[in-house]
């Protein structure tokens, strides 16, 4: 079989790999030249992918992956399968830039040729595939959909860091637009997805696109509902993790954590795109905006401790959206930023995978090692869980938004110590 993925980032390149490992023959696309480069250098291009420099060595030395910038001339060598995986960008409420991923289907449409299977895996608002993406490629093409060529949408379902684990280990979910595209597109995943992973036919493009929605708008309503719990437990003076907990304990219920923020590319993002296809749902906006208010409430918890907040200095521990990735989209620091500033506080920033210049570039005055009043720990990075008094000096409150540290050293120091939902 013949495969172009395109985009090389954390998910597509591990994809294009995983391909290749199973004995096809794969070209990668990027845009960029220095990633197409290292791919072909047999380097990763970023860090933290599981076995991906051993799989990138083997693939590469033998012959069946390459990378290169020019996807209209990958397509247009009539490969089986086109799988793109560009990122789509939303705007600070969510709202799509479909920039990106236009101009990568109008680069597959200049080179598309008939009997070639386009499959996108980025997840996009209900009726994409249909509506946009297949109109675009034939369009662009002069081809017929689903008669000289056929679209799929399967979303990615794996977790940065461990993607070669995640694809054999979940359905590989394939839904298309015609009963004969779907069936050749569920063939074509089932020539490299292996281990214990099953490819499974959707039925429908929309089937597929809605199931990626309700995975991770399921995830953000069952944090926001362990939120309220976790509020509410405040107010009784209870711990809500032991009520999470002894809940959990039965099969039926599958509550989970409490926190500062819900964060990243996904979680916070889609519920979003689920609502642009169901205006009238319920829940999942609700969701989002007991989620949205938690940076808030957490300033509360501080300001409970320190009365009056104008003209403290109250330092963050952590953009990062959470511990030991490098990445801010939808961070809850950018919350707790705002809701410092407007209480009248001199909000400061540190994080141990970011520079003092990159701080500023991203909107936060970097600590500069001094006094300050308070503190609150938004992203539980693993340098954060030997905090100790010392390091904070002048240190009266901390706020623990993610239940990553030990209270005891800081509450023997003198300071005081708050949990979301915890006593």
């Amino acid at each position: 079989m013949n495969v172009v993925v395109v985009a090389l980032g954390k998910i597509g390149l591990p994809l294009a790999v995983h391909a290749a490992l199973a004995g096809h023959r794969v070209v990668g696309c990027d845009v960029n030249q220095a990633v197409c480069d290292l791919v072909n250098r047999a380097e990763e291009p970023f860090p933290g992918e599981s076995g991906l420099k051993a799989a990138l060595e083997q693939v590469v030395g033998a012959g069946r992956l390459r990378a290169q910038t020019d996807t209209t001339a990958a397509v247009a060598d009539g490969p089986d399968l086109v799988i793109a995986v560009p990122p789509l960008i939303v705007d600070a409420q969510a709202r799509p830039d479909w920039s990106i991923l236009d101009s990568v289907v109008a680069d597959i449409a200049r080179g598309l040729r008939a009997g070639t299977t386009v499959s996108v895996e980025t997840t996009v608002p209900t009726g994409t595939t249909r509506a946009r993406i297949a109109p675009a490629l034939a369009a662009g093409s002069g081809l017929r959909s689903e008669q000289d060529f056929f679209t799929v949408f399967s979303p990615e379902r794996v977790y940065s860091g461990r993607v070669f684990r995640d694809l054999d280990t979940y359905p590989k979910l394939v839904g298309g637009l015609s009963a004969a595209g779907e069936a050749r597109g569920v063939e074509l995943y089932r020539g490299f997805i292996g281990g214990g992973a099953e490819v499974w036919p959707m039925g429908s493009a929309e089937a597929a696109e809605l199931t990626k929605l309700a995975e991770t708008t399921y995830r953000d309503v069952n944090i926001a509902l362990a939120n309220e719990f976790a509020r509410h437990a405040d107010t009784l003076g209870v711990d809500v993790g032991r009520v999470i907990d002894a809940a959990n304990s039965q099969p039926f219920s599958h509550i989970h954590r409490p926190g500062v923020a819900v964060g990243g590319h996904c979680i916070p993002v889609y519920p979003h795109f689920y609502l642009q296809g169901d205006a009238d749902a319920q829940l999942p906006a609700a969701a989002r905006r007991v989620n949205v208010e938690m940076p808030g409430y957490t300033v509360g918890l501080l300001r409970e401790e320190l009365g009056e907040l104008r003209g403290l200095r109250v330092l963050i521990l952590g953009v990062a959206y959470r511990g030991g990735v490098r990445e801010t989209a939808f961070s809850g620091a950018f919350g707790l930023r705002d809701a410092l500033r407007e209480a009248g506080a001199t909000p400061l920033a540190a994080d141990p995978l970011y520079s003092d210049a990159e701080l500023r570039a991203l909107g936060f005055e970097p600590w500069d090692g001094g006094a300050v009043d308070g503190a609150i720990v938004q992203a539980d990075h693993a340098e954060y869980r030997a905090l100790t008094p010392s390091q904070l000096p002048g240190l009266r409150a901390l706020v623990d938004g993610r239940d990553a540290l030990d209270p005891a050293p800081f509450r023997s120091a003198g300071v005081a110590v708050r949990r979301i939902g915890r006593p």
